[in-house]
């Protein structure tokens, strides 16, 4: 493939034989229902955020609706652990989104992603004056305008002029079985 990039990714060892199977391996909501058990409906309003901004990015396939996470390099991909595989991937670039694995993490955790260090200061006086964190303005209905302010600054996280960590992450829409150089157990 021209104009590829090697990554990697951690997942479930039954994903071997989705592969086998289909050729293809996408993730399901259930799938993500039975990692993720009672904490899953937090994650998926975040994966369906995702999903409409990240699909602007690259057109996912019409099946897909939830992102593989891959790691950008050999050292900083996720340790392989029991029942789970570890692919090394050969994609296309076209075809890889990457971010700040910072700013991912302050919309997995409902959290403001400032543009500066000003925004920062103004956000966090903004919060002190109601008396909470992000967590509680976005899941509480009493902060409506927090939260649209919160979910507004979430729009930064592919803006690559604000950085928040030089550790980057990515996504795939979907893995095939041809761009698989080698399986780990």
């Amino acid at each position: 493939m021209k104009n590829s990039v090697k990554i990697w990714t951690k997942q479930h060892e039954n994903i071997v034989k989705d592969l086998e199977t289909n050729g293809r391996y996408i993730v399901k909501k259930e799938y993500i229902v039975n990692k993720m058990e009672e904490h899953a409906a937090l994650y998926l309003d975040v994966y369906n955020w995702y999903y409409q901004e990240a699909s602007k990015l690259v057109q996912p396939p019409e099946d897909v609706q939830y992102p593989i996470w891959v790691s950008l390099t050999e050292e900083g991909k996720i340790k392989n652990s029991h029942g789970n595989v570890q692919l090394e991937i050969l994609v296309e670039q076209a075809q890889l989104i990457t971010m700040d694995i910072d700013k991912w993490g302050r919309i997995v955790n409902y959290m403001y992603i400032p543009a500066d260090a000003q925004d920062k200061k103004e956000h966090e006086t903004l919060l002190a004056r109601y008396g909470i964190d992000d967590c509680t303005a976005y899941m509480k209905p009493f902060y409506p305008n927090i939260k649209r302010k919160i979910i507004k600054s979430w729009d930064r996280l592919f803006d690559e002029s604000i950085i928040l960590s030089k550790v980057r992450v990515g996504t795939i829409w979907e893995l095939r079985k041809e761009w698989i150089v080698s399986i780990t157990k």
